[in-house]
């Protein structure tokens, strides 16, 4: 399935289908406010298995983020102190994944061996309105061109083209960035960038 969705204002109904998939166990790939991404529902185990078995990673030694709407109920998945919750609020919604000790809340198919969960609030309505109406955080991870190269797809239609039929669902919702989010370590109560990406942090 091929679905357009404009971020001004993404259409209620196509973002209900987008909704249903993910609810049924779909596998999808949508636009962030970095590079396209693949995910599904946290809570599907099958789901977060198919999306290892695209990135050819094992369940127990993959490091995938997730999406939430926004940071009202990170506590329930992370574990966040008072000054790194201040740094997130600052910067969230934006392109900035943080590391963080995850709770025993997390789904046992998503925590991996470093017991740390990547948050990530893009700076994108399309997302953000999939993940409200779904109810619960979104699993994420880029999307590259080549396994074995750092570069990332940025045409929907060409996206399409590659995983179509290797995922239940295509969001086009324009050109994507080829350069991914910062990734900030917070998870020892310090931050530290581990990856640059398009975020600057101050």
């Amino acid at each position: 399935m091929f679905i357009r969705l404009f971020e001004e204002h993404p259409n209620m109904q196509d973002v209900l289908k987008v909704v249903e998939v993910l609810k049924n166990g779909g596998v999808i790939i949508y636009p962030t406010d970095t590079v396209y991404a693949i995910g599904c529902d946290i809570n599907h185990v099958k789901a977060v298995q198919r999306v290892c078995q695209l990135k050819g990673v094992k369940p127990e030694k993959a490091n995938f983020s997730m999406i939430c709407r926004d940071l009202s109920n990170i506590a329930a998945y992370a574990k966040v102190s008072n000054d790194i919750f201040k740094v997130m609020k600052r910067y969230l919604p934006g392109p900035f994944t943080f590391i963080l000790p995850a709770t025993n809340k997390l789904p046992h198919v998503m925590m991996n061996r470093r017991k740390t969960i990547g948050i990530r609030v893009p700076d994108n309505a399309i997302i953000l309105s999939i993940v409200e109406e779904l109810g619960n955080p979104l699993l994420t991870t880029s999307v590259k061109a080549e396994d074995d190269v750092a570069e990332y797809m940025t045409d929907p239609e060409l996206i399409f083209e590659k995983y179509g039929k290797l995922v239940d669902l295509v969001i086009d919702g324009g050109y994507g960035q080829n350069v991914a989010s910062t990734v900030v370590d917070c998870s020892k109560g310090t931050i530290e960038i581990v990856r640059q990406g398009i975020g600057e942090l101050e």
